[in-house]
């Protein structure tokens, strides 16, 4: 295990350099969204001079590289500014929303990764059959489906057409637990079917690769059913290559529930971001951005740690 300690320290500062850069590209870009804040905040019959004595309190004068700096001086103290929209410290903004897309995701974890799992593992069980033809046909085709179609015909059917679920993801104060079913099922359903296409896809290829082995073939030849030669031979030496194609999959859920909470209404991160972008709310648009990125390097790092661990010649260090 300590060959994994120099490594992770330098997984962790190309993290640090990614994000120094991201949050340049993030700053960069949201300035040069088209409008000006300060008018967007008090409206088409502000004053020139209200517009000017607004923009001077938030610095919104001061010169990019002086703003550059103080937002990031302010993120690494744990203050992201204020919102210029609502007037209110961007960190309890995001506080509000950043539970419930977290618990958007947890819903969806707990739903997809077991469903791949099954697609996955079944597909590399009967590898070249008819069952394997036709979960390889069925995973391919949602991976080159958008999610805004998959959630659109979603609504049309569901909402529409049979009028079982909302096509709003509102959930009450009150709410019971047969209302958090009816509020998450089209926005789990949504991400579920692209997430869980490319997570059996790699998770196919990780079993059907260990299935190759000598070892699965001399367990097959001493009288071991394939179902047993999966489960406690292939499948415990493809655990690496799995958790790794899990958090690869899951990093993609950062991009996809954007388009999601948008589309069902979610009250969100995702949707806050969008709503940043209409306000011209720079603050709040950044800091949205940073989390998503800090969130998707997270997962990239376990992916990371995951193919290292299952390397035996990492893990012995050679």
């Amino acid at each position: 295990m300590n060959i994994l300690i120099p490594i992770i320290i330098k997984r962790l500062g190309t993290a640090v350099i990614t994000l120094l850069l991201v949050s340049a590209v993030v700053f960069s870009i949201s300035n040069l969204l088209p409008g000006d804040a300060a008018q967007e905040m008090l409206g088409q019959s502000a004053t020139p001079e209200a517009v000017a004595e607004l923009r001077e309190a938030y610095g919104l004068n001061d010169p990019p590289l002086t703003r550059y700096g103080k937002w990031l001086w302010g993120l690494v103290q744990g203050d992201a500014g204020v919102s210029l929209a609502n007037a209110q410290p961007v960190s309890s903004l995001i506080n509000e929303r950043l539970s419930k897309s977290l618990l958007l995701a947890a819903f969806t974890t707990v739903v997809a990764v077991p469903f791949a799992m099954i697609l996955g593992i079944s597909a590399a069980m009967y590898s070249g059959s008819r069952i394997d033809r036709a979960i390889n046909l069925f995973t391919l085709s949602m991976v080159a489906v958008p999610e805004f179609l998959l959630a659109t015909i979603f609504v049309l059917i569901f909402a529409v057409e049979l009028n079982w679920l909302p096509s709003l993801s509102y959930i009450a104060g009150d709410a019971g637990v047969y209302d958090y079913f009816r509020a998450f099922a089209m926005p789990v359903l949504t991400l579920c079917i692209v997430l869980s296409a490319q997570m059996a896809r790699l998770t196919r290829a990780a079993v059907v690769e260990q299935l190759s082995q000598p070892y699965v073939e001399m367990a097959l030849l001493k009288g071991s059913t394939l179902s047993r030669a999966v489960l406690r031979h292939a499948l415990p030496n493809a655990t690496g290559p799995i958790v790794n194609a899990v958090a690869l999959s899951l990093s993609y859920l950062l991009g996809g529930v954007v388009i999601v909470e948008v589309i069902f209404n979610y009250p969100g991160l995702a949707s806050l971001m969008v709503d940043a972008v209409t306000n011209r709310d720079m603050p709040l648009l950044q800091a949205c951005a940073m989390l998503f990125c800090l969130g998707y390097l997270l997962l990239v790092l376990i992916a990371d740690l995951a193919a290292i661990v299952a390397n035996p010649k990492l893990r012995k260090g050679g």
